[in-house]
């Protein structure tokens, strides 16, 4: 197993890539500043017809998600989740948060549960590469 990468730059990479992909299919993207919570990426039209917000979670294996410590607080329009098990062609998820959310199971006891989606789950063919749900409002 290679060695461990830092998580702020396994979390740059994945969401670097988000960006790029985003921008060759029309959006006009930015991310949001690193050490808030909430969504990573705000991307729009470049009409301005179109806004979104979208959460990336990017994993160096193929782990669980960590979606968070309630469902009711699923943010963003759209969550991409980046396994960069091979950088140069890295695996990519799309998801809505409602998928999320069904895909989701609780982890720990008592007061400290939290919320995770398994690569079972998560990597299947349905998700795969799914850019076309972020798609520009008529296009």
């Amino acid at each position: 197993m290679p060695p461990k990468k830092e998580t702020q730059i396994v979390g740059n990479s994945g969401m670097y890539y988000v960006c790029y992909q985003l921008s060759i299919r029309g959006w006009n993207v930015m991310p949001t500043a690193r050490n808030a919570r909430g969504i990573d990426l705000i991307a729009y039209a470049p009409d301005g017809s179109d806004f979104l917000g979208i959460q990336v979670k990017t994993l160096s294996y193929r782990n669980p998600v960590p979606v968070g410590k309630s469902l009711d607080k699923v943010m963003g329009n759209f969550w991409v989740v980046v396994v960069l098990t091979d950088p140069q062609r890295p695996d990519v998820y799309v998801f809505t948060p409602d998928e999320i959310k069904r895909l989701s199971h609780a982890g720990g006891t008592g007061e400290r549960i939290s919320y995770w989606m398994e690569p079972k789950a998560y990597m299947t063919a349905e998700f795969k590469n799914a850019w076309d749900k972020i798609r520009i409002v008529g296009k």
